[in-house]
């Protein structure tokens, strides 16, 4: 998949754009000034595999719970920031990675300035974060709620911050529609090499939200757009960090370990298919190599079916066929075939090892 050209920036110690691989993001969603509470989701979101988090600074007191994060934080901390550009500037000083502004409700070119010449002399990131809800009125004028409108008031901040001499900075441009946000990026893409940000604002909850988030950032993922994604739900923020994660994985763009492809049943099943593959997820759990691990419900098809899997377990009645690279390397009871299984992607897994050893070696 052809990557759009886009520069490198900085977010901590976090590269985003360029080559560098496409990062998953998320946002706390407790009461800043919480402070036990909103530790623990900072430990909860860097476990499932957050790589860079974002914390609403509303105000003076969540400003200094802000402070306090930074020192107990192992990923970078972007500061969200809406209306008070003092805010952001506070949150530069005190040591934040990357600060979150959107001009469109900030105060206009004079406070952005200033959070500019700041971000300047502490070495800190901006995203400008271009939003359907807050375009400022002259844009909304000439283009109206369209995705012209969007992305012109991206290029403008673009080049408004590339005028100070300031480079290390991301835009985000988002609408709660689908359609928009695509047509949006689009344009603002053939036109720059910012890094973009992706997501889908207000995307929802539960499934729809999930669906809503994967069609929007999937599609401009596959026009090789986008250098860091946050899928935004109602709800556990541990739930987009996995999403995103899948998003990736599904598109080749990164791997997180295996990925467990299944079969969705019918009625040549002889297996319960999904309890087996839950089975098999919760045995691969510590495993981080890249695998393709099929799990199907017949053993008339199963292999056949998930050639390109790099193993897999075929279900049948009494007895299960366990195969590798499509083909079959044994037959056994179903109780004991998925043991068999673990061993041959424990097998894959010292092989993986191996060789990466023996590469590290050669250089």
């Amino acid at each position: 998949m052809l990557r759009r050209k886009s520069r490198r920036i900085t977010v901590g110690n976090v590269p985003v754009g360029g080559k560098a691989p496409i990062t998953v993001q998320s946002m706390t969603k407790t009461d800043t000034k919480d402070i036990n509470t909103t530790l623990s989701q900072i430990v909860e979101l860097q476990k499932a595999g957050c790589e860079i988090l974002r914390i609403s600074v509303p105000d003076e007191e969540s400003l200094e719970a802000f402070g306090y994060y930074l020192n107990k934080a192992s990923i970078p901390l972007i500061a969200d920031i809406h209306f008070n550009h003092k805010l952001a500037i506070e949150c530069i000083k005190l040591g934040a990675s990357c600060v979150r502004i959107n001009p469109g409700n900030i105060g206009g070119k004079e406070r952005v300035l200033e959070v500019v010449k700041a971000a300047i002399e502490h070495n800190c990131a901006i995203r400008i974060g271009v939003n359907a809800g807050s375009l400022e009125k002259g844009i909304m004028r000439r283009f109206g709620m369209t995705p012209r409108a969007l992305a012109e008031s991206a290029l403008y901040w673009s080049k408004f911050l590339e005028d100070q001499g300031f480079l290390n900075f991301k835009v985000s441009i988002k609408s709660s529609d689908v359609r928009t946000t695509y047509e949006a990026h689009i344009i603002f893409a053939e036109k720059s090499d910012v890094p973009i940000h992706l997501g889908i604002t207000e995307a929802g909850f539960g499934e729809y939200g999930i669906v809503k988030s994967s069609v929007g950032i999937g599609s401009l993922l596959l026009n090789g757009i986008g250098d860091t994604i946050r899928v935004s739900l109602t709800g556990d923020p541990v739930k987009e960090v996995k999403v995103g994660k899948y998003i990736l994985q599904c598109l080749g763009l990164r791997s997180f370990g295996p990925e467990i492809i299944s079969c969705p049943t019918c009625s040549r099943k002889k297996i319960d298919v999904e309890e087996l593959a839950k089975k098999v997820a919760e045995r691969l759990k510590d495993v981080k190599i890249p695998l393709k691990v099929a799990v199907m419900g017949c053993e008339v098809n199963g292999p056949g079916e998930a050639r390109e899997a790099d193993c897999g377990i075929a279900g049948g009645k009494h007895f299960s066929l366990v195969f590798k690279k499509g083909k079959v390397v044994a037959k056994a009871p179903n109780d004991e075939a998925l043991d068999m299984l673990i061993e041959i992607i424990k097998e894959l897994e010292e092989n993986d090892g191996s060789e990466k050893a023996a590469i590290s070696h050669q250089v």
